[in-house]
Formats: C-alpha cells, sequence, structure tokens
C-alpha cells in the first residue's frame, strides 16, 4: 500500500515537451511510481471540465492524485475575513479533488503573527474545529484532510501541534514533512530512532490504524536561524534529511504512507530513487 511519488511536475516532464498534468498520469507511472500531488498553492483556479479530464487520466494510468491547498490559509488570524477565506480555501481544494478523483487535501495550517505562541495556537484549534464542522456540514467527511508540519519558526505546525490538531476529528491525517521537521529543530533527523520518535508520538496520539497509510513529504531543506530556507536535492551533502533511517523506520513500524517527493526539480526522480532506497532495505 506504500505510494511514492512528486509533487508538481519534474524539470525533466518539461524537457521532454510535456505540458499538461493529464500528462504527468502517465509520466509518473512510466517510471514505476503511483501517486502525485498536484498544488493549489496560488489558489483554486480550475474548471469543472479540466478537472474531470485530469481525473480520468490518473484513473487509466492507476495513479493517485493529492491535492494541496492554497498557502494563504491561516487559521491562526486574528481577522474574521483571513479566516473565512481560509475556511473556503480548503473546501474549494476538497472539492476539486473530489472532482480530480482524489481524496487527500494538503494545508498548511497558520502563522503565529503578532500573539503569543499559546494564543495563536488556541485560535487555530478553534478554526480547525469549525473546519471539522463545515466538513461534515458539506458531505466531505469521506476524505482525508492534512494538516502539515511545517519548516519555520513563525509557522503552527510542529509534530506537537500537528497531532493535537488532527485529535480533533478523524478526517484529519497528519502530513509528516520531515525536510521541515529538521529545518525547524535544525538538523534533529539523523538516526532511525530520530524518526522512530516522531513516528512513535503521532501513533500514541492518534493511533495506530489513523497512522498506517499517513502522509509525507520530504526534501533535503536549507535551514537556518529561522527554520526552512529552501528546498534542495538529494545530491546536498551540508543539510538533511537522508531517507534510509525513515524507510527503516517506517518497516520496523510497518507503516505504509503516501510519500511525496517536494525536491527541488527533481520530485520524479528522486521520489524513485526513495522508492529504490525503501525495497532495498
Amino acid at each position: 500500500m506504500i505510494k511514492f511519488g512528486p509533487s508538481g511536475n519534474s524539470e525533466s516532464f518539461y524537457a521532454l515537451g510535456y505540458e499538461k498534468t493529464e500528462e504527468a498520469a502517465a509520466f509518473v507511472r512510466e517510471r514505476g511510481l503511483d501517486c502525485f500531488e498536484y498544488s493549489f498553492g496560488r489558489g483554486v483556479r480550475m474548471s469543472e471540465a479540466k478537472a474531470e479530464s485530469i481525473r480520468k487520466a490518473f484513473d487509466a494510468a492507476g495513479v493517485e492524485i493529492s491535492v494541496h491547498a492554497p498557502y494563504f490559509i491561516n487559521f491562526a488570524s486574528p481577522e474574521d475575513e483571513k479566516v473565512q477565506n481560509s475556511y473556503r480555501y480548503v473546501l474549494d481544494s476538497a472539492a476539486m479533488a473530489r472532482r480530480m478523483g482524489g481524496r487527500r487535501v494538503v494545508f498548511h495550517p497558520a502563522a503565529q503573527g503578532k500573539a503569543s505562541r499559546e494564543e495563536a495556537f488556541a485560535r487555530t484549534l478553534d478554526h480547525i474545529k469549525v473546519l471539522c464542522d463545515y466538513i461534515y456540514a458539506n458531505g466531505m467527511e469521506d476524505l482525508i484532510f492534512c494538516p502539515e508540519t511545517m519548516g519555520k519558526v513563525a509557522q503552527i505546525g510542529t509534530v506537537e501541534e500537528i497531532a493535537a490538531l488532527c485529535q480533533v476529528d478523524p478526517v484529519f491525517v497528519p502530513c509528516v514533512d520531515f525536510g521541515h521537521i529538521n529545518a525547524r529543530e535544525q538538523g534533529s533527523l539523523k538516526t532511525v530512532a530520530d524518526y522512530r520518535a516522531r513516528l512513535e508520538y503521532f501513533i500514541e496520539k492518534l493511533g495506530r490504524e489513523r497512522m498506517l497509510h499517513f502522509h509525507v513529504h520530504f526534501s533535503k531543506i536549507m535551514y537556518g536561524a529561522k527554520g526552512e530556507i529552501k528546498h534542495l536535492t538529494f545530491a546536498d551533502t551540508q543539510y538533511g534529511p537522508e531517507f534510509e533511517p525513515l524507510a527503516i523506520a517506517l518497516k520496523e513500524l510497518a507503516l505504509e504512507p503516501y510519500i511525496v517527493s517536494e525536491s527541488d526539480g527533481m520530485q520524479a526522480e528522486e521520489a524513485k530513487i526513495m522508492q529504490e532506497i525503501y525495497l532495498s532495505v
């Protein structure tokens, strides 16, 4: 059940003359990969006809598609308009994911802003509870909503915060971005035990069933004192994290997540490398 695939299209996709998202389905399948994440990062702007065309292409290729909601979401905002927009961004992404044949919606929860950490998180948690009500009111409880661990210190998205948000309801399953965790925690992920500690924490808080097929983002990330700076490729030797210890931890814990590569311009290629590492350990 474990799946590997890219977030968006690699530079090699465009170098081959491809342009359309529909073409990404076969591109991914031909490389032996089985999932793909489409980003609505700048807004949910897609016609229903386009979404249906994408669904047909991905169904035919046997590739599972997920979506990433717009980056503008901020459930810690003190401004009601921004919070209302945040609900809409998540729900619009979910509606489009369903039309595209997907079930997973990844989203960035919030930014701390000028509030204290405690105040910002409390506001985020309250708004996630309201989001949950909207999800059920719109009949979207069959979908999976994935708040993401974040790479910058000023963002809401520590391991503990994401686990707490997901405890609101089973519709929430964490998107564990290990590159983000490593950047935020200044290079904390080095050993199998480092990965196991984070995974076992999520299992303790959310239960094994919900974590069995959780969502993963993975890439090496440059970081500084404030956390994430930029995404890198596996060629980097200065920053981390490395995938092999995670692969071992996943096998030891018998977890089979949906693993998305966010490497800089090498998403498909490095999704394949991760798949090969996983199969070899």
